[in-house]
């Protein structure tokens, strides 16, 4: 059997490179987006010229209360493009970042971060647990900047350290059900993470290119295919870990 998986805000950067590359392992696609239908739709198309089936569903992950109402269409979803009452794999990518020192932290930043980031993925995950087949994956969304420490990112690093513990109680939890559950921390990447700093900023791109072992920072296409790996069947044995993929970051 094709094995589904939903990628939360997978119309662009990792979500989309993740969701494009489990496409081109075999594997069918439940995408999110919060606001770029257009874009959401153009993966689709991408994911369906590689013969592959793919649906598009919007959703907020920082309002709780829409989950139960996007839980119901995503099975719907199953049950119109696949025949099926559940799917496999649970990506949660969906996230945002924001950059300021711990003093000039505002209580709004902090909210906006841990209910994207924390609440959010609790939740969603809470929500759509009936719905992830025995014997499924779950792979949560870190970040480097859990291990060490880069300043301005006290708030983000906080809560992406919130979901690297969760991680571990799912593990546990859902274990009984065969469902491994892993966080993947990715470093520094060229996305559009806040604002595309990364990407756009040479001296802030030579700077965490700086730090890493291997000479560069990171590109969408050095994670989403690792996340992709580690949905198959030759990782069924690996839960409960923080997998880092930041090519050597301050080793």
């Amino acid at each position: 059997m094709t094995s589904i998986a939903l990628v939360t805000g997978s119309s662009r950067g990792l979500g989309r490179n993740t969701a494009l590359s489990i496409a081109r392992r075999g594997g069918d696609v439940i995408l999110t987006y919060r606001s770029g239908a257009a874009e959401a739709q153009r993966v689709v198309q991408e994911i369906q010229a590689l013969g592959r089936l793919a649906v598009a569903i919007p959703l907020d992950v920082a309002d709780v209360g829409t989950f139960a109402g996007f839980a119901a269409q995503v099975r719907a979803a199953l049950q119109d493009t696949w025949g099926r009452d559940t799917f496999d794999h649970l990506v949660n990518n969906a996230g945002h970042g924001a950059m300021a020192s711990f003093a000039d932290t505002t209580v709004a930043d902090f909210d906006a971060l841990f209910n994207v980031h924390v609440k959010g993925v609790f939740f969603l995950t809470q929500a759509l647990l009936p719905l992830i087949a025995d014997g499924g994956r779950i792979v949560n969304l870190s970040s480097g900047l859990t291990r060490v420490s880069f300043p301005g990112f006290s708030a983000y690093s906080a809560a992406k350290g919130a979901v690297e513990i969760l991680s571990v109680y799912l593990a546990k939890e859902l274990g009984s059900r065969g469902i491994a559950v892993n966080t993947v921390a990715p470093g520094a990447i060229e996305t559009d993470f806040l604002g595309g700093a990364v990407r756009d900023m040479p001296d802030l791109n030579q700077q965490f290119a700086s730090m890493t072992a291997l000479g560069r920072v990171g590109v969408p296409d050095d994670i989403g295919p690792m996340i992709a790996s580690l949905l198959t069947a030759e990782h069924r044995w690996v839960t409960a870990q923080r997998i880092e993929v930041s090519g050597g970051q301050v080793i």
